[in-house]
């Protein structure tokens, strides 16, 4: 292989500043040259570029040549190589799948970004950008989030815009069913005569359904955060969730991850600690590919469709809301 190697390595010397200099080439060095996405036994002198594109929308002095010093060449896009970075450091710009949350909680991920008539905003989830409900607009929106460092007001990337609110169970009124109040009439009387201070009422239970734990934050600087997805790219589009789908998401704490829809139409119960359930309806339900920290990710199909905002799940499980719901809930879009 040495020998084999040496001749390239001679012509990339003498041929390797001419190509960096470029427009689109970040890289140069010495592969097999793919054809069709299949590698060939063919050695190869390879310039990276940030994006592929057509031949005809260069100029001249761009195009990398089929062959440099008799040597083949091949080109590949790799997008802009960046210094890499933990996702829970300071990013500027800042993208989805990073830490992010608001000042008066620990962390969560930056989902993505979206817009609507006024102006382009931060999307997660309520519980991490408008502290589960207790946020108000205005609010100081760290990146990263507090238990990664994050101070109030050097770390300031947004400001809390508005979120939907998430309806907890509140203490259930008085019955007015009959049967109910009677059969408690009878055992407080029974209770009084032996002498018991316990008295029971008939209550009638509240029923409170959510779809979405969804909030936005508009950036201090729009030049702060990046329209895209650390390890996964643009966003193409929207796409409805379906039972089978591949999904994966980016998140702060686990990373890029990936699954399947395992359910469709999902009710479930979700523990806010402090005592607090709420019930989410018309939800999204993958295997384990989310950790805490990972709320507010966005997952994706495996064609970079926007499908789902993640915001629980369990050591087996992840839920996520389906990206209809939530922009819908927020009027906002893509």
């Amino acid at each position: 292989m040495q020998e084999e190697l040496d001749p390239l390595r001679l012509v990339l010397r003498d041929m390797r500043l001419d190509l960096l200099e470029r427009e689109n080439v970040v890289a140069t060095g010495i592969g097999y040259k793919v054809r069709g996405g299949e590698r060939t036994g063919t050695l190869s002198i390879v310039c990276s570029v940030v994006e592929k594109v057509a031949g005809a929308r260069l100029a001249g002095n761009a195009l990398i040549p089929p062959q440099v010093g008799g040597i083949p060449t091949d080109v590949v896009e790799t997008g802009v190589i960046r210094a890499l970075q933990a996702r829970t450091d300071r990013w500027r710009p800042a993208p989805g799948g990073v830490s992010i949350g608001h000042k008066d909680i620990t962390a969560g991920t930056l989902g993505c970004l979206v817009k609507d008539d006024a102006g382009t905003y931060i999307l997660s989830n309520n519980h991490v950008l408008a502290n589960s409900n207790a946020g108000s607009p205005g609010d100081a929106i760290l990146q990263p989030g507090p238990i990664d460092g994050g101070k109030n007001p050097a770390d300031r990337i947004a400001e809390l815009a508005r979120f939907v609110t998430i309806a907890f169970p509140e203490p259930a009124p008085p019955s007015d069913c009959p049967i109910g109040n009677g059969v408690a009439s009878v055992a407080n009387l029974f209770a009084r005569a032996v002498g018991s201070t316990t008295r029971l009422q008939a209550v009638r239970p509240l029923a409170a359904e959510n779809q979405v734990d969804a909030a936005l934050a508009r950036p201090v600087n729009i030049a702060d955060v990046r329209n895209d997805i650390l390890e996964i790219g643009t966003i193409t589009g929207v796409k409805q969730g379906e039972l089978g789908m591949a999904v994966r998401k980016s998140g702060r704490t686990s990373g890029l991850t990936s699954g399947e829809i395992q359910q469709v139409d999902v009710t479930v119960d979700v523990d806010y600690g402090s005592g607090r359930t709420a019930r989410f309806t018309d939800q999204l339900l993958a295997g384990a590919m989310s950790q805490g920290g990972d709320s507010g990710s966005a997952v994706l199909d495996t064609s970079s469709n926007l499908v789902g905002l993640l915001f629980a799940g369990s050591d087996a499980s992840t839920i996520f809301n389906r990206i209809e719901n939530v922009f819908s809930a927020l009027q906002v879009h893509l």
